[in-house]
């Protein structure tokens, strides 16, 4: 069995395959162009894929010999899952290990916007400190606000509890269905998706993308929250409507902007909501640790691994496959 790696993962991942004795092929030059990209998964039975390349039709279209794909991701919105199944082919993903670390960057860019951190280190930095002034780009405390949660799962979770214990903060959220743990273990409140605009301090994305969810949070949605809110995103960018945000903000239809994903991605270094004092961005960093990237090498390994064995991969998206055969 041939295995592609696109990049280079962390050792504990290259060891579980070498240790196994997988074939595996990594390019010496990991910035390929589309064409290399696929030249390379033509060859491959397995692809462990790092980054938001997509696996859409015409890629399955273009390496037919391609039975599965390990991600190195929770995330699997760049994947066609239904193109994937209906071709047989075993998609698994990185559940669970990066959920501390990606909440700890919400939790951080909350208390960042909410202090206007970027900002004031950007004047530090400048050597433009500045005398006193009592009444100059002022921050708001988070104790006793509302933190509203738009995808209330493990990240979100995680997400919440940080903001319960740290700030006391009420929880409300919106989901597809119940979280009880939540709503026993945090108090968590669930709420319609206008009652979570409407009600929140904080609103937070931690949903799963998915086509429907394409600039959800637009103007619309911005000028039905509060305007001392904040709107925080480390899910994905598609999900708010970045021109809409940046009216919404210069507007005062919010307070500010914390963001580890933007639209589009990366964001253009001449984009106007960068200039401003109540946002902080972040180069998608939600996974960024040590323990969070060394665990999800160790899953997409072991994914790998167990389809090797003709055995089920232990974090496979699409368990529906396995049916099939």
């Amino acid at each position: 069995m041939k295995v592609f790696i696109n990049k280079r993962i962390p050792d504990i991942g290259m060891k579980i395959l070498e240790n196994s004795g997988i074939e595996v092929s990594i390019p010496n030059n990991e910035d390929l162009s589309h064409e290399e990209w696929v030249s390379y998964c033509k060859k491959a039975d397995v692809i462990l894929n790092v980054g938001n390349v997509s696996f859409d039709k015409t890629f399955f279209e273009e390496c037919p010999n391609v039975k599965a794909i390990a991600l190195y991701s929770v995330g699997f919105d760049h994947v066609d899952i239904k193109e994937a199944t209906h071709r047989n082919v075993v998609v698994g993903n990185t559940p669970d290990v990066l959920s501390k670390a990606t909440s700890d960057v919400a939790f951080l860019l909350m208390q960042s916007v909410a202090r206007r951190a970027s900002y004031n280190y950007q004047k530090v930095k400048e050597g433009n400190w500045g005398g006193f002034d009592p009444l100059h780009a002022l921050g708001q405390e988070l104790y006793g606000k509302t933190l509203g949660v738009f995808g209330l799962g493990r990240i979100g979770f995680e997400m919440a509890k940080k903001s319960l214990q740290a700030f006391d903060m009420d929880i409300i959220y919106h989901n597809r269905s119940r979280n009880e743990e939540a709503e026993r273990i945090l108090n968590a409140k669930y709420v319609s998706f206008d009652e979570l605009i409407e009600q929140s301090d904080v609103l937070s994305i931690h949903a799963n993308f998915i086509p429907e969810h394409k600039n959800l949070f637009n103007f619309s949605v911005f000028e039905k929250m509060k305007p001392n809110s904040i709107f925080i995103n480390t899910a994905r960018g598609g999900f708010h409507n970045q021109t809409d945000l940046y009216e919404a903000l210069i507007g005062k239809k919010i307070w500010g902007a914390g963001l580890d994903v933007t639209n589009p991605e990366p964001i253009l270094k001449d984009d106007p909501i960068l200039g401003l004092s109540n946002v902080c961005i972040f180069p998608h960093i939600g996974s960024a640790t040590i323990e969070a990237r060394n665990g999800m090498a160790k899953l997409a390994a072991e994914n790998i691994i167990a389809f090797s064995k003709g055995e089920k991969m232990p974090h496979c998206v699409n368990p529906e496959v396995y049916s099939n055969h």
